[in-house]
């Protein structure tokens, strides 16, 4: 199967993966527009369907990091018919390629000791040859492929690492980095104010919001009396559920 690279020449004529209608691809595809100057990668299968990396300079990322001179990947992503084909390692071998084309030290990417929503396979990093750098008090993990073993290891900001927020209620951090808070955000907000539910939502609309977010994942981060609660992201039946109604 081919493979082909999104890019500011292209975006407007071509599909992109992840999004599941009309209005969640050109909010993603504004995100994007945004992004490529900073050095960001979308490269996806040529077949229509979820199988793509999104990639960008960790100084640039959308995260909480401290991880200079990497690469971070925000989303690697097979799915569906596409898995069991050998595409993931196509689409991480050519991030691989093109980070050490750029002299960057290595690739990092958040997970988790086990399988989580939203977040990368921590079997197939280890596979992979990624390791653990990091990790917060939530059990969200920064992996690491460095491409030498001098190579300074990442880590994860002071603010991600013990993730909390000063406020009452239910707080949500999200970000239009992933299309799909495009569509469940106001349907939350929406379930919150027709069931009397405190619930208060902060737009990561800047990378420097982002870079210094309370969790490590910035997509969606909700939050209740302080304390974090999920970063995957809810549909109002499971977001009801959490405030108990």
């Amino acid at each position: 199967m081919g493979y082909l690279r999104i890019t500011k020449d292209n975006i407007d004529r071509e599909h992109i993966c992840c999004a599941m209608s009309n209005g969640q691809s050109e909010r993603k595809k504004e995100w994007l527009k945004q992004r490529f100057k900073e050095g960001l990668v979308f490269y996806r299968s040529e077949e229509r369907g979820k199988c793509f990396i999104e990639y960008v300079p960790a100084e640039n990322a959308w995260t909480p990091l401290e991880a200079d001179g990497y690469m971070h990947i925000n989303c690697l992503w097979v799915s569906g018919s596409l898995k069991g084909h050998g595409y993931a390692n196509d689409l991480l071998n050519e991030c691989i390629r093109d980070a050490q084309a750029q002299g960057r030290k290595g690739l990092c990417i958040l997970s988790s000791a086990k399988k989580k929503g939203f977040l990368a396979d921590p079997k197939f990093l280890a596979y992979k040859g990624f390791r653990v750098a990091d990790e917060s008090d939530t059990g969200i993990q920064l992996w690491y492929l460095p491409f030498s073993e001098d190579a300074e290891r990442p880590r994860l900001k002071e603010c991600a690492k013990h993730p909390a927020v000063n406020e009452s209620g239910f707080v949500l951090h999200y970000s239009d980095q992933c299309p799909f808070t495009y569509y469940w955000v106001p349907r939350l907000k929406k379930a919150a104010e027709e069931n009397d539910i405190p619930l208060k939502i902060v737009c990561l609309d800047s990378r420097e919001k982002a870079q210094n977010a309370p969790s490590p994942v910035t997509n969606f981060s909700l939050f209740k009396d302080g304390k974090f609660l999920t970063h995957e992201i809810q549909n109002e039946k499971k977001f009801l559920k959490l405030a108990g109604k």
